[in-house]
């Protein structure tokens, strides 16, 4: 989800995703951490507000930069991030066993490394599996968007969100998966999660602001559900002609 432009924070989220679902050596650092990406499938409560700080001022750059960013051919990996309506972002995504979790060296440790490595070259701040054609439930993100800062990775494995704010607030989200367009989308300001981590390792954290927005819209894609599905009537319908050209591209066997 994605693109990355003047404040770091305000870089690219989420959608980036990719088409192949080949694994290949990479060779960027890694450090596993302890987060989750989102994935809201629960009603909002009541209490909605719409922000009005210097936050809200580059919501336009939220989940993209000031030009959306196709990588294409990543050094290092063959994945590559898949648009709308590839039938991957709407795929069931399967549990990681435990026993696949045996810490860095690992396959899933690989595939995580890989997805880092798309996710900067997109210019974002957070990648779910299924973008990158892997339906497994992992997704990774670093809240500054800045490979430099590898300290700040987050990988999570099998995440979910089990406890949500009743207050809400809406910015304005898009998605490499889905370019030149977006819309604001309704969250809940902060999520408790759950998840394990690439040695097995159960996390238990709790997310609000920025943070919890990532993870709400990566967790999303493990679930199958894309940032437009949150969107209202009219915001629909403010996006529909662009969803109308990228479905005509991919042709046959769209998953809508």
């Amino acid at each position: 989800m994605v693109r990355q432009s003047t404040p770091p924070m305000a870089a690219a989220l989420l959608c980036t995703i990719a088409a192949s679902t080949r694994h290949a050596a990479v060779t960027s650092a890694f450090a596993p951490t302890t987060s989750q990406s989102p994935r809201l499938i629960h009603s909002f409560a009541r209490q909605t507000t719409v922000t009005s700080s210097p936050f809200r001022s580059f919501v336009g750059s939220l989940f993209s930069t000031t030009e959306e960013v196709d990588p294409g051919v990543v050094e290092g990996t063959d994945l590559r991030v898949l648009k709308y309506p590839h039938p991957a972002l709407r795929a069931e995504n399967e549990e990681i066993p435990l026993e696949a979790l045996t810490g860095p060296g690992s396959e899933i440790a690989q595939i995580a490394k890989e997805m880092f490595l798309v996710m900067y070259a997109t210019g974002g701040v957070g990648l779910a599996a299924p973008q990158v054609g892997i339906n497994k439930k992992l997704m990774v993100y670093n809240e500054s968007g800045d490979p430099k800062k590898w300290m700040q990775e987050v990988v999570m494995v099998n995440p979910k969100i089990v406890e949500y704010s009743q207050a809400t607030d809406v910015e304005n989200e898009g998605c490499l998966s889905f370019p030149d367009m977006r819309g604001d989308v309704e969250r809940s300001k902060w999520i408790k999660v759950e998840a394990l981590n690439l040695k097995g390792k159960k996390i238990k954290k709790k997310f609000k602001g920025w943070e919890a927005r990532i993870f709400q819209h990566e967790w999303d894609h493990l679930d199958g559900v894309v940032y437009i599905d949150r969107l209202s009537e009219e915001g629909r319908k403010e996006v529909q002609p662009r969803l109308n050209e990228l479905i005509a591209e991919h042709g046959e066997g769209a998953a809508l």
